[in-house]
């Protein structure tokens, strides 16, 4: 019997679905390819959709999600398995699902999805998690420490394998400070006061803005009735960053921007000792004009801490997680609504 684990990376923009050996102790072979951890699985096989997994008035569709992983589960074990293999003796042991919204949306994914996958794959373990711890795990392995989660928005996850911690990541209406969303609507409000003649506007993100946007009298117009609104606000972030350097306006929002994103780090960085602080997510693709403000703010308010280089993605970390719960070494701690935990334990 070949038994193998399944990791799932749902977020805003598509999902991506990859299949794994259950690996044995001694099994690491490839684990760099993947930037995983000593003992983490290997992908035999991964493959995306570029659909996002549809929320409703009741959370995160479970039904949707089903449908978008279980055919391309299936596919990806009969690839793995040869064209002539008898999936009879293949057995998926432990599936992860990292989501974007699973703590306060994934309601339904809980009630729903460890028996769909016990049904139609024979999961005997389910971890369901917020898209920010497998993006921990895949940054961070099993390590104590923090990581920074930041593209359209930020969340910041923590740990001392005990509990988790979280900061923000409550959106762009009611947070997501320092995040893309929120560079990028700081920047268009500087347009929009150079625009009318207020204190604090910056004519050269007014100048940005209009050759994104259009006329600036036009922009709510153009904006308001996106459902999109977030990710349109963070495609203005870049422009603000390019302008940081010369713009006193837009240096500030980088300052602000970075200063805010400490603040989060430190919220749930573990105290005493040294921690780890990985930063992930598409914002950091910046560079410098936010990473040198970040780096400063960082020494400040975290001098025992210590920024490296995350070491893999989310879907790295919901492998790691499916492989670890396959051989009941999972040392990331449970929790109700962050990583939810169903099923028997191995055997």
């Amino acid at each position: 019997m070949t038994r193998w684990v399944l990791g799932v990376d749902s977020g805003g923009s598509g999902l991506r679905v990859a299949l794994a050996r259950a690996n044995e102790p001694d099994d690491t072979a490839g684990a760099e390819a993947v930037g995983a951890f000593d003992g983490s699985p290997a992908p035999a096989g991964i493959t995306e959709v570029g659909e996002p997994v549809r929320t409703g008035p009741s959370g995160i569709d479970p039904d949707h999600l089903l449908e978008l992983t279980l055919p391309r589960a299936h596919a990806l074990l009969a690839d793995a398995t040869g064209e002539h293999g008898d999936l009879h003796d293949h057995r998926v042991d432990a599936v992860c699902v990292g989501a974007a919204g699973m703590a306060t949306l994934g309601g339904g994914l809980r009630a729903a999805l460890p028996g769909a996958f016990a049904r139609a794959l024979g999961a005997r373990r389910v971890a369901l998690a917020a898209d920010a711890v497998t993006a921990y795990a895949g940054a961070l392995g099993e390590r104590p420490g923090a990581v920074v989660a930041a593209g359209t928005g930020m969340i910041a996850t923590g740990t001392d394998l005990r509990a988790w911690r979280r900061a923000d990541g409550w959106g762009h209406l009611l947070g997501d400070c320092g995040g893309g969303a929120w560079i990028g609507r700081a920047g268009l409000e500087a347009a929009l006061r150079a625009h009318d003649g207020r204190p604090g506007g910056s004519a050269a993100l007014l100048a940005r803005a209009e050759a994104a946007f259009g006329p600036a009298a036009a922009l709510p117009g153009a904006l308001y009735p996106r459902t999109d609104r977030p990710a349109v606000l963070a495609s203005f972030a870049p422009e603000v960053a390019r302008c940081a350097e010369d713009d006193p306006v837009a240096a500030r929002v980088m300052t602000e921007a970075a200063a805010q994103i400490a603040m989060s780090a430190a919220a749930v960085c573990p105290e005493g000792g040294e921690s780890r602080i990985a930063l992930t997510g598409g914002l950091f693709r910046i560079g410098e004009p936010l990473l040198a403000r970040l780096r400063r703010e960082l020494a400040v308010r975290l001098p025992h801490a210590r920024t490296v280089p995350a070491a893999g993605d989310p879907l790295a970390g919901a492998l790691l997680v499916a492989g670890r719960l396959a051989r009941g070494t999972l040392r990331l701690p449970a929790d109700p609504a962050l990583l939810h935990i169903v099923g028997e334990r191995p055997v």
